[in-house]
């Protein structure tokens, strides 16, 4: 059991090894990227193809559909001349009527007349009737009658369409549908009836009738199941609909699609390769920065005074920690605070502020004892009991008192509320102060700062800055301090930068306060400077004023 705990550890510790590697870092970034983008290519490559099909399918269903309206028309006007012509006998002259109006519509091949006891035709020797005469139309409409014949007959000479009307009945050859419409390989046309119902095909072959969903579209809808498109042309007949059916696109269309992608994902999966080792090579500088930069002295702490908004006098201040380098320049707490949590080295930054604030500060701590100043903790440093032991030592060294001490969380910094609550009670019980830094920035409630020991509420310069401009945001602040008093917590506001915003709190029963419009963060002889009035308390250090 000890032996695979130890083994379960040692893995853990490769893995993350291997994962501080910038190159390992870059690698796996690369990995994830293209892998990520591959599989975003796949419905982005989908939904182009079904896109181009769409297109394809409103291309092909306008052309056709001009073309049915034309071989239609020609159809219906050729009924609407026999039957307003006055012959009704099968003899030479209706013959010769018949073949006149085949002669004239292109689309006409036969002419018939039938009322149901003879029969002639414009093609004398032979009559190419298809279907057979006293057969049901499958289309029964107010004017026009109309019959479909099986799209495998053979023949392209029989008949393809049918119309009737009175005792006239008119076809179009199979041929002749063919080359007017000029259907796509695999495609149907059919044609709807029933109300949507059932489906006879004119061309191709006949499909599965209604389909599984989106039945019916609206005119010049297209809609998509699992291996076709289906295509409701936009006719003004309400005795048939005439859809287009075709065939989806084989999987070779969609990897095409997915190739031409290809190219595309992998340059930018290395390009998030190449950030992501320079930013793990630079973090990785900066790391080995931080623990030299402690070496060589660079890092330096700065008092922000707290004060009283009635008298404007320092109740505390809060250290603060800044890097300066050898050339004089800055590098800001935002860009190496996070580091330092993330590679654990904040741990030694939180010790040395707590030694360099009593070294710095002690005797001016022990001859003003309302005197406090806050120490901002990370979140492992509230998780762990590591800080208590260590503030307990520096406070016996210095001969400060705990009170004189107080430490600062964000809501962002307790990771497990529980823990938390746990290790700030006991900093508390040994007479440390606790601090909400930037509250209202998280997700504190009510409820949640009832179960935590805090002492005070820090309101982030955000809400403070809004006091009196931003509607949206202006009222949160009252809020919070309102919340507080009903928790018998003390307030601190941070930012302060101007005069009204002193009234506009000091009006919502805030007492104390931080911000430029009192003073910038001192170094410790500035500070001390402040509290004594000039007095020297003890012997000066050398890194007191820089």
């Amino acid at each position: 059991m000890a032996s695979g705990r130890l083994t379960l550890r040692t893995f853990t510790k490769s893995l993350r090894n291997a994962l501080y590697r910038p190159w390992s870092l870059a690698i796996l970034a690369t990995l994830l990227s293209a892998s990520l983008l591959l599989a975003l290519s796949v419905p982005i490559a989908m939904h182009q193809v079904q896109m181009r099909e769409r297109e394809q399918m409103s291309v092909h269903g306008e052309r056709l559909l001009e073309r049915l309206e034309q071989l239609f028309n020609q159809l219906r006007k050729g009924l609407d001349d026999l039957n307003n012509q006055p012959l009704r006998d099968c003899g030479p002259s209706m013959i010769d009527q018949l073949q006149q109006v085949s002669f004239q519509y292109r689309f006409i091949y036969e002419a018939i007349f039938y009322d149901g006891s003879q029969i002639c035709s414009n093609w004398p020797a032979r009559l190419s009737l298809t279907p057979s005469p006293g057969r049901e139309p499958d289309i029964k409409g107010p004017v026009y009658r109309y019959w479909l014949t099986s799209p495998n007959e053979p023949d392209d000479n029989l008949a393809g369409l049918m119309l009737g009307r009175g005792d006239f009945e008119v076809t179009t050859s199979r041929g002749h549908l063919s080359d007017a419409v000029d259907l796509p390989p695999d495609g149907s046309l059919l044609v709807v009836v029933d109300e949507g119902k059932r489906a006879l095909p004119v061309l191709g072959q006949a499909q599965d009738w209604p389909p599984s969903a989106g039945w019916p579209p609206d005119d010049g809808e297209v809609v998509v199941t699992d291996y076709r498109m289906l295509y409701r042309l936009p006719t003004d007949s309400s005795d048939y609909q005439l859809v287009l059916s075709l065939p989806r696109a084989e999987a070779k269309a969609y990897l095409a699609e997915l190739w031409w992608m290809l190219p595309g994902s992998l340059l930018i999966a290395l390009c998030m390769g190449a950030l992501v080792l320079h930013l793990a090579r630079q973090r990785q500088s900066l790391g080995g920065e931080l623990q030299g930069a402690l070496r060589r002295g660079e890092f330096k702490v700065r008092y922000q005074p707290i004060v009283d908004l009635n008298t404007r006098q320092f109740v505390g201040a809060e250290a603060l920690i800044r890097w300066r380098h050898a050339d004089g320049t800055m590098t800001s707490p935002e860009l190496f605070i996070p580091l330092a949590e993330s590679t654990g080295q904040i741990r030694q930054l939180t010790d040395f502020v707590l030694e360099r604030t009593l070294e710095q500060l002690g005797p001016v701590l022990r001859a003003n004892p309302q005197l406090y100043v806050s120490i901002n903790l990370s979140a492992c440093d509230v998780m762990e009991p590591r800080i208590g032991k260590v503030v307990a030592r520096l406070l016996a060294i210095h001969e400060v008192a705990a009170s004189q001490i107080a430490f600062e969380v964000t809501e962002r910094g307790m990771i497990d509320v529980e823990v938390a609550r746990l290790k700030l009670q006991a900093l508390r019980d040994k007479g440390h102060s606790i601090l909400i830094d930037d509250f209202g920035t998280g997700y504190s409630s009510l409820a949640y700062l009832q179960t935590l020991p805090v002492d005070c509420l820090k309101i982030d310069k955000a809400f403070i800055d809004a006091l009196g401009y931003d509607a949206a945001s202006s009222g949160v602040a009252p809020h919070i301090i309102r919340m507080a008093h009903a928790l018998n917590l003390k307030v601190i506001a941070e930012g302060i930068e101007h005069d009204y915003q002193v009234e506009l709190l000091r009006s919502e029963g805030v007492v104390y306060g931080q911000g430029w419009l009192f003073e910038k963060p001192l170094n410790a002889h500035q500070f001390r400077e402040r509290i004594t009035g000039g007095r020297r308390l003890g012997p000066r250090r050398a890194d007191d004023d820089v």
